[in-house]
């Protein structure tokens, strides 16, 4: 007669887990964002002052060409925002396969991916200090 093995319960992660799995989702998410949003502004401005004036295309075409060259740059760079990440020195969580799985790390690494790439976003906003000349010239000329 064969007895079923029984089911070990797995303690769920401690909340420091849980910080440490936030935070190692979120430092990298902040570079991301940081660089998809300014990479985003700058090409989306200068596309909009250079072949938007020739074509004659709309702000939010320049806008989405933009987000266009922005998404292409994080493909490239992606590896190297991961890379300088792990250099920072975070080290990947230490959790049994049972806990990663388990809702609190899955919420826990959400909440970080998305408050770091809404701060990085938010830091990568920094190109707009310098673009209010160049729009006010365009003004002027027509």
């Amino acid at each position: 007669i064969l007895t079923s093995p029984e089911k070990l319960e797995v303690a769920p992660p401690s909340p420091g887990q849980l910080r440490h799995v936030f935070f190692h989702n979120a430092l990298p998410f902040v570079g991301f964002g940081f660089l998809d949003n300014a990479i985003m502004i700058a090409a989306g401005t200068q596309i909009e002052l250079s072949i938007g004036v020739v074509l004659g295309i709309s702000t939010m075409a320049g806008a989405a060409l933009g987000n266009l060259v922005s998404d292409l740059a994080g493909l490239g760079l992606a590896g190297y925002v991961e890379a300088l990440a792990s250099r920072l020195g975070l080290s990947i969580p230490d959790l049994t396969p049972k806990q990663a799985d388990m809702w609190q790390t899955r919420l826990s690494a959400h909440l970080g991916k998305a408050i770091g790439v809404t701060i990085g976003c938010i830091l990568g906003m920094f190109p707009l200090l310098f673009f209010g000349d160049e729009e006010e010239k365009l003004e002027e000329k027509n």
